[in-house]
């Protein structure tokens, strides 16, 4: 049997990797080769670079599948003394996660329409790339859509940390305000006309900090299991 300070720390080390993939896979790949209104100088980008994309896609894959026992690690120590809130938060990242593990295969589409097959001979080079760019912007629509989801998570969570202090409550604060600045950041880009964010780079940090701490405090620290048991 793992003990209960060895699978809080199991959490974190996988946190720490969702953390890692997804900063890699969205902003060294996604952001760094994909330019905006220009889908030759993307197709290109993304050809010259054609394993840089490939591991951005086969990060995100990794992603998934490591921050599932992340989350049910968590919902594994608080269930007893929140289970309703566990069971909407756990249903809320199950939704997010199949969304844009089902996106990724718009980031994979570049792929196969610049792979220069045979069959593609019918289409010119610039509309293969202009699809291409269309399902990258496609794939970042389908992304923040998950997001939501996620964002709707962090609060819960935050709010679960903040009730039963297992965790420090600032922690848990900063957790709820990450999925709140999740929220304001993917609605605004919905909401804005070409899709447009200009709230991205003040979001990013309390977004970032928040995921953050949780994760080190996860790895570091644990969980202090003598509160959760006088919680219930």
């Amino acid at each position: 049997m793992i003990s209960n300070k060895n699978l809080a720390r199991t959490a974190g080390f996988c946190y720490l990797i969702v953390i890692a993939t997804g900063l890699f896979s969205e902003v060294f790949v996604r952001q760094a080769l994909r330019v905006s209104n220009d889908a030759l100088t993307t197709a290109h980008n993304i050809q010259t670079n054609e394993m840089l994309f490939r591991w951005g896609f086969v990060a995100d894959l990794i992603n998934f599948v490591v921050g599932i026992p992340t989350i049910l690690i968590i919902y594994h120590f608080f269930k007893k003394s929140n289970k309703i809130i566990l069971q909407i938060a756990l249903a809320l990242v199950i939704i997010q996660t199949a969304i844009i593990a089902v996106n990724l295969l718009n980031q994979i589409t570049p792929l196969l329409l610049l792979s220069n097959d045979t069959y593609l001979n019918t289409f010119q080079q610039n509309q293969l790339a202009t699809l291409a760019l269309l399902s990258l912007n496609i794939q970042a629509q389908g992304y923040g859509i998950g997001l939501v989801f996620f964002g709707f998570y962090c609060i819960l969570i935050g709010y679960v940390i903040f009730k039963t202090n297992a965790i420090p409550k600032i922690i848990g604060l900063a957790y709820a305000i990450a999925g709140i600045c999740y929220l304001i950041n993917n609605f605004t880009m919905f909401l804005s006309k070409g899709f447009v964010n200009p709230l991205f780079i003040y979001l990013a940090i309390p977004i970032f900090f928040g995921e953050l701490s949780l994760c080190l405090w996860l790895l570091i620290k644990g969980i202090d299991i003598s509160k959760l048991e006088n919680k219930r």
